[in-house]
């Protein structure tokens, strides 16, 4: 079968003939792959910069998920045991979802990657509840547009989406957000809009894809002076401005913060099976039904040399089709 197969770490992958894999126990199942998004996971994992990666293997398929038809004809979003970026996959049984009818392969394939980094932050990591005042901080990418509409969706009493797009954010505003702040302001412009933000509407939930400096500034916005604080919930989903940050034991101690990270490892088996039993399964039907807008952008798995590194306009995801 065809393959995208990546050699060395950091390496792009290459298109070549690979072995079918075969199934290894009564949990595996084998499908025939229809689309598989490419995300800063599957990249980061390939360059071997993601936590998660196992720098052991020489060779691997990336791609950690997609959507694909097993032997009896069902269609199902699954988590793979290997690479999805292939012909064929192997998966796990109990991570599978079955798809309804009328959500198309592309759709699925690229949203249940964001579905995963919204929606479990705010229902594990931040309780959210009816009448919460969410930030989203990094809203203009794919994962942050489906946080602005999830939020919305769970009972979100106001939005704010923060970003460098000007264009896209102004798009947030169409998906649900009740408020953008573009970070490419100064930093003191920045400051004195969350602040503002924070005092009219004291922000119950963060939800962070960017970290580093923005995170410094909304953690300082947060900081209080000695009497009592507004709660809010600090959930770290991601890192594109940067891995660490400068936080001060003051900030800690004069707020009433509860600081936690979403992400592979940070969840209970008990959140996950109902991340496959629950949550994805109403997300896709939301989907479906035309309540949650997702774009794409569908290659040909045979393009995948060239197509590896293209840059995505903010809010698209890459769907490759085998």
């Amino acid at each position: 079968m065809k393959a995208a197969v990546i050699y060395k770490a950091g390496a792009m992958p290459e298109y070549t003939d690979v072995d079918e894999p075969v199934v290894q126990n009564e949990n595996e199942l084998l499908i025939t792959v229809k689309a598989a998004a490419i995300k800063h996971l599957d990249r980061g994992i390939a360059r071997g910069t993601h936590y998660s990666a196992d720098d052991k293997k020489t060779a691997k398929i990336p791609g950690g998920d997609g959507v694909g038809v097993l032997a009896d004809g069902t269609r199902v979003y699954s988590m793979g045991s290997g690479g999805m970026l292939a012909e064929k996959a192997i998966i796990e049984k109990d991570r599978m979802v079955k798809l309804p009818h009328n959500l198309d392969d592309a759709t699925a394939a690229a949203m249940a990657n964001a579905v995963i980094g919204s929606a479990m932050g705010l229902r594990f990591k931040a309780d959210v509840q009816p009448g919460d005042v969410v930030l989203v901080n990094g809203a203009t990418g794919f994962t942050g547009k489906m946080a602005v509409q999830i939020a919305k969706y769970y009972g979100a009493k106001k939005v704010i989406a923060t970003g460098r797009n000007q264009k896209s954010l102004q798009d947030l505003l169409a998906l649900g957000a009740d408020e953008v702040i573009s970070l490419k302001q100064d930093n003191e412009k920045i400051l004195s809009q969350l602040k503002e933000v924070h005092t009219n509407s004291p922000i119950d939930i963060i939800l962070d894809y960017l970290w580093g400096p923005t995170a410094e500034m909304l953690l300082a916005t947060l900081k209080g002076k000695g009497s009592f604080t507004h709660k809010t919930r600090y959930v770290s989903v991601g890192a594109m401005s940067g891995d660490l940050i400068q936080l001060s034991a003051a900030n800690l101690r004069s707020v009433d913060l509860q600081l936690s990270g979403s992400g592979l490892g940070s969840w209970s088996k008990h959140q996950v099976h109902k991340l496959f039993t629950d949550i994805l399964p109403e997300m896709f039907q939301l989907a479906a039904d035309g309540k949650l807008k997702v774009e794409t952008i569908k290659v040909n798995l045979k393009d995948i040399e060239r197509l590896w590194d293209m840059e995505v306009p903010d809010g698209k995801r890459i769907v490759v089709i085998p």
